[in-house]
């Protein structure tokens, strides 16, 4: 059981004069009073593990080289002295938990070398913890329901503590907005927005801002209670000329797939180093969590109460592809990398259930199966032969290769990191001849109706294969506003296909190109073909819908991979 201490038991509560008495003993001063939350501790107290109450919020020093401040009333993190700087807050606004949760029931208390603060806020619990000797503020958010729309943590920063570079950068004064105000142009033709971290979940452990001597990390937990699965893209982080953020997001409806997921998510880490990256024992796989334990955290699972999932290898795989393995269900999801050659794998920390299996080619779904976990055991797996993989059938010709991106394709990285409008980006028009060398990257990855709409594939067929029907496939990975191919050959022209599933989003404009992979199948009959082997047979992709605004906003989609079968 922990214990709750008196206060007096801590440090005094501060005071005006104790903080100039730190200005005077030369710590930096914040220029605004303690009882608004950014006042600074003393050179002598700053080394003291524990925490006080100076009227409006608790204070707690990590007995190191970190201070911060929780509001009594909201759960706000109010302050963030490092080294005697404050990091904390632009725009007049605090750290929290959604867009701030308002009036809470906030506590406090000490567990030995812990200091744990609880926010309680209708279907959400915030937690902060301390241990006492590190630059670290551990984080925990409980969400029982979808009372709230989306669910993150957001840490907002002071302007001009960190260089304020990257695609996820903007200068507000000068950057012109483009589009639903949060994707802005600089003069140079370049885009910028906070969307564009380029970086799918399973790329990152952290996530931050480093001067050189100071860095301000913010390590992710393990998502198993978010939504989207290892490649969802998502706002991790931005800078502008008014201030920075960093982000937890455990669950955000722009380019989303799944349902929401409840329950606790944590701990995430707020890091604070001498400029390079946090340590590798925060990161999400390797996070040693035993002294969570026995602090009375609600819904927190240890590791005696979860189980690991363990693999042989795959047969099957391609070579030039990584592979990875999820498992998903209702309450939980988690992935783990397939080794190159015999693809095994193992997943551990796992909650107890049945989850469906999946293993992705690239990001491509090419085996389904079931797998049951339980508490403190390992389910072992003899290896898995893969047989969905669409690319082992035999084609007429392919563009780009079936692995669930449009990443052979023209502008397809760089639309990870930037808005389809950037001057970066090449042309979106342009036709492709097979056989002409250079095909996929003449292709564009996106297509849209009132941008790029009718794009033209060029094949010759021999007199063979022009015998007979042929079945053409179009692989997209995602759709906005209900968009998908219509196919024409020559003058055949396929039936409007039924739009799949797909994230109700503006994804193709926010860095992502993932939502639903689908293939739409075009039986093509023999009738169709020319009949003279030296023409050219002439493919038409039209995008189809009756929503969608216009440009980039118009109905489109992203492609994985065109072909002709055999």
């Amino acid at each position: 059981m922990t214990e709750r201490f008196p206060l007096s038991t801590h440090k005094r509560p501060l005071t005006r004069r104790r903080v100039l008495g730190a200005s005077a003993l030369g710590v930096a001063a914040t220029g605004a009073a303690v009882a608004g939350g950014t006042g600074l501790l003393s050179a002598a107290s700053a080394a003291t593990f524990g925490y006080s109450d100076d009227g409006r919020n608790y204070v707690v020093d990590t007995g190191s080289s970190l201070v911060f401040k929780v509001s009594k009333t909201t759960g706000d993190l109010t302050s963030l002295v490092y080294k005697g700087k404050e990091y904390q807050g632009y725009g007049g606004r605090n750290s929290h938990v959604e867009s701030g949760l308002g009036a809470s029931t906030v506590t406090v208390r000490k567990s030995g070398p812990v200091v744990l603060i609880k926010v309680v806020h209708g279907a959400i619990t915030q937690w902060y913890a301390a241990r006492s000797g590190q630059n670290n503020v551990y984080l925990w958010t409980d969400k029982k329901d979808a009372s709230f729309t989306a669910t993150r943590y957001i840490v907002r920063l002071k302007p001009g503590m960190f260089p304020n570079t990257g695609p996820d950068s903007w200068i507000e004064t000068s950057d012109k907005i483009i589009e639903a105000g949060d994707v802005w142009k600089r003069a140079d033709g370049t885009t910028h927005s906070k969307h564009y971290s380029g970086k799918r979940t399973i790329d990152y452990d952290h996530v931050g801002f480093t001067t050189g001597s100071v860095g301000l990390w913010l390590v992710r937990s393990n998502h198993e209670k978010a939504s989207g699965g290892p490649f969802y893209r998502s706002l991790l982080r931005h800078s502008n000329d008014k201030g920075a953020g960093l982000y937890e997001i455990l669950h955000y409806n722009e380019a989303q797939t799944e349902a929401e997921r409840f329950g606790l998510q944590g701990p995430y880490v707020l890091s604070f180093t001498d400029g390079g990256a946090p340590s590798s024992a925060l990161f999400h796989d390797r996070l040693d969590t035993g002294w969570v334990d026995g602090l009375g955290i609600t819904g927190w699972v240890g590791a005696a109460g979860r189980g690991r999932v363990a693999g042989v290898g795959l047969k099957g795989m391609d070579a030039a592809y990584p592979y990875t393995v999820g498992f998903a269900n209702a309450d939980a999801q988690y992935w783990a990398k397939a080794a190159a050659g015999t693809g095994a794998y193992s997943c551990k920390g796992m909650l107890p259930g049945t989850y469906t299996m999946t293993v992705y080619k690239g990001e491509l779904a090419v085996h389904t199966g079931s797998v049951k976990v339980t508490a403190g055991a390992v389910t072992s797996l003899h290896s898995l032969t893969i047989t969905g993989d669409p690319s082992t059938a035999k084609a007429v010709w392919r563009l780009g290769d079936w692995d669930g991106t449009p990443g052979e394709f023209k502008n397809a990285k760089l639309m990870t990191y930037a808005h389809p409008s950037d001057g970066r980006a090449a042309k979106w028009t342009g036709n492709v001849t097979i056989g002409a060398g250079g095909e996929a990257a003449s292709f564009p990855a996106y297509m849209w109706k009132d941008v790029n709409n009718g794009v033209l594939v060029y094949f010759k067929l021999t007199k063979a294969q022009a015998a007979v029907a042929h079945t053409l496939r179009v692989g997209v990975t995602d759709a906005f506003a209900g968009g998908r191919p219509r196919v024409s050959v020559n003058d055949w022209v396929s039936a409007i296909p039924t739009a799949p599933t797909q994230p109700g989003t503006r994804s193709l404009t926010t860095g992502s190109y993932r939502g639903n992979n689908h293939s739409f199948i075009f039986n093509v009959p023999s009738s169709a073909w020319k009949t003279d082997t030296t023409q050219y047979n002439v493919l038409k992709l039209d995008i189809v819908s009756g929503s969608g605004g216009s440009a980039y906003l118009s109905a489109g989609t992203s492609f994985d991979c065109v072909d002709l079968l055999a």
